[in-house]
């Protein structure tokens, strides 16, 4: 029998680790830029066309390579980083597996350009599917230009995988924030098809927060500082009061690299209880510093998840450090047993004079036992009560009148006939049918109902709209603000007004008639979250997204309590609906239960 086990030719080899180390072309940006950052730039350009599937680019000006090392770059496991296995185990470096350009240069058209400092020329090479077309030398800058074209050329199945250019351009954002975050003393910038989305100067990490986030973010930071043997933590947190439904703005840096814990994320979220709503959560930029060997980074090919020596104590710390930064700067309350602040002389009095001792004035001839004699009133009767019927007298009880209400049987029995429909736990709303009773569930039947209306008024009448007696001015990043330049025309189609524009505030002249005033940026937000995740490039769909989604936002919640003609409008509108058995997400709005199964469990 033939032998059937065999090696895989190199080509195939560096196509299967693309398939863990490039799953889209933010992962592409990810690589690029921390290459970027461990050549010791401190200036970096990113360039995409078409989301990435025509051309990512970065630029930097780091120290470069040499031609030995450009070419080596391209090779599997070659790498600057570590030497030997214990190196894995202290790490200070972004990139240290060796496999982001051997790998993307397996499935792309990949131009390198590089120069030292040292070297008159530069070295150009071309990459096609991990084959070296070219190579020479060049007039470049100090520094290395990485241009990764045509991603997936030669896997169409996986380039069939991508999202919209929307979503994509949307991860290729995320991970330009994450790392431009981490790094804000390194300038950045980031053009997407000619249109420059991020200009960012070197600072501090306030001032990176409010040039991605926008200059309102400013005053919703509370600053974060603690320094123990186990963790050095710094960042900052938002604001109770500006928490929000998604969890886009939560950010943990450890050791300057992104990473997700979910542990970690309880902490913050645990310190924040008592301040927040449920169904909010709370944004933070967290850093935290560690000992290089006392974390196992290389456990998953994105390197964004961690294992730590000693979860609990972090937690611990991380919390009481949130709480007591929270409580320093006023924004929730602490306890103080060296004075107690309500005793706090107010301002206004400070230099005022002392009050005056009030006068007390005693009675020495003052006795509370002895008996007071009773003094003698004049009634215009006689106080003796033996002879009451005396005092109506001439009285004939028979024509007075008394209102007074009758209680008989039919005071309660309308009530009782009225009522069609009944409300279950602030749940369900219950009503009989010929064939049995139906249970309705208020929150997902309230979604469909809504999610129709809203359908309409987009596409067959114009939606109603009220107007605000004072407009409202919201800001929002640029990259969000040009979302909803885009989506302008959709927006106002389901009731939202708008006034001017600016490069970081809208101003919103008018809102739906169903939302609030005070719903305004929520809904906004939710809507921009909604349609940045999960929304393919065309019109129909963005608006089936944001009926849905305001659907949703403003259903009636679970724990609602009805009235009688609340419940039977809801009835009735949903019975009405072209689509009535499932939500707008596709969970069932009611179940019938006949006749027959009910009696099925008393003929036992």
């Amino acid at each position: 029998m033939p032998d059937i086990i065999q090696l895989l030719p190199d080509h195939v080899a560096n196509q299967i680790a693309a398939g863990e180390v490039v799953q889209r072309p933010a992962s592409v940006v990810k690589e690029l830029l921390e290459n970027a950052i461990d050549a010791g730039a401190d200036t970096i350009k990113l360039i995409v066309i078409d989301a990435g599937k025509t051309l990512v680019q970065v630029i930097d000006n780091g120290k470069g390579m040499s031609v030995t090392d450009a070419r080596l770059s391209f090779e599997r496991h070659a790498t600057s980083k570590i030497q030997k296995a214990e190196d894995l185990f202290n790490l200070h470096t972004k990139g240290f597996r060796g496999e982001a350009l051997a790998s993307i240069a397996a499935i792309a058209h990949v131009d390198l350009k590089t120069k030292q400092e040292k070297n008159q020329l530069g070295t150009f090479i071309k990459i096609q599917g991990s084959q070296i077309v070219s190579q020479e030398n060049i007039a470049a800058n100090i520094g290395t230009s990485v241009a990764v074209k045509n991603l997936f050329y030669n896997i169409p199945a996986r380039r069939n995988f991508l999202k919209s250019s929307t979503v994509e351009t949307r991860h290729i954002i995320n991970e330009f924030q994450r790392v431009s975050l981490a790094h804000p003393s390194i300038a950045f910038s980031f053009h997407h098809n000619d249109s420059e989305v991020y200009n960012l100067t070197a600072g501090n990490l306030r001032q990176r927060i409010v040039a991605i986030l926008g200059k309102k973010t400013n005053e919703k930071l509370v600053p974060i500082t603690e320094n123990t043997d186990v963790v050095k933590i710094s960042g900052f947190v938002a604001k109770p009061e500006f928490a929000k439904k998604k969890r886009g703005e939560q950010f943990f840096f450890v050791n300057n690299r992104f990473i997700k814990n979910a542990y970690l994320n309880h902490a913050v979220s645990s310190a924040f209880d008592g301040l927040i709503s449920n169904g909010f959560h709370p944004s933070y930029f967290l850093f935290l510093e560690v000992p290089a060997n006392s974390i196992d980074i290389n456990i998953h090919p994105t390197k964004t998840e961690i294992k730590f020596d000693d979860e609990k104590t972090l937690y611990a710390i991380l919390r009481s450090t949130i709480k007591h930064s929270l409580g320093q700067y006023n924004v929730a309350p602490v306890l103080d047993f060296n004075r107690d602040a309500s005793l706090d002389t107010p301002y206004n009095f400070k230099h005022k004079s002392s009050p005056s001792t009030p006068k007390v004035t005693v009675d020495p001839s003052f006795n509370p036992f002895k008996k007071e004699e009773q003094k003698s009133i004049n009634f215009p009767f006689k106080r003796e009560t033996s002879n009451w019927e005396s005092l109506y007298t001439g009285i004939n009880v028979e024509n007075i009148e008394v209102e007074s209400e009758a209680v008989n049987s039919s005071l309660f029995s309308e009530e009782k006939s009225a009522a069609k429909t009944y409300q279950v736990h602030k749940k369900y709303i219950v009503s009989s049918i010929k064939s049995g009773v139906v249970y309705i569930h208020q929150n997902l039947a309230h979604q469909r109902i809504l999610y129709e209306e809203f359908l309409e008024n987009c596409t067959v009448r114009d939606a109603a709209s009220q107007q605000l007696l004072f407009p409202q001015e919201i800001s929002f990043s640029k990259t969000d603000l040009n979302l909803i330049v885009e989506i302008k025309e959709d927006l106002e189609n389901i009731g939202f007004l708008f006034g001017t524009f600016s490069n970081e505030n809208i101003v919103v002249t008018g809102i739906p008639v169903s939302i609030t005033e005070s719903q305004t940026t929520i809904i906004i937000e939710q809507l921009l979250d909604d349609i940045k995740n999960d929304i393919p490039d065309t019109s129909f769909s963005q608006l089936d997204i944001m009926a849905k989604s305001l659907a949703k936002s403003l259903a009636i919640k679970t724990g609602t309590k009805l009235d009688a003609k609340e419940q039977e409008e809801i009835v009735n509108k949903l019975f009405l609906c072209k689509q009535p058995d499932v939500s707008p997400f596709g969970k069932k709005t009611f179940v019938t239960i006949a006749l027959e199964e009910i009696d099925k469990n008393f003929n036992n």
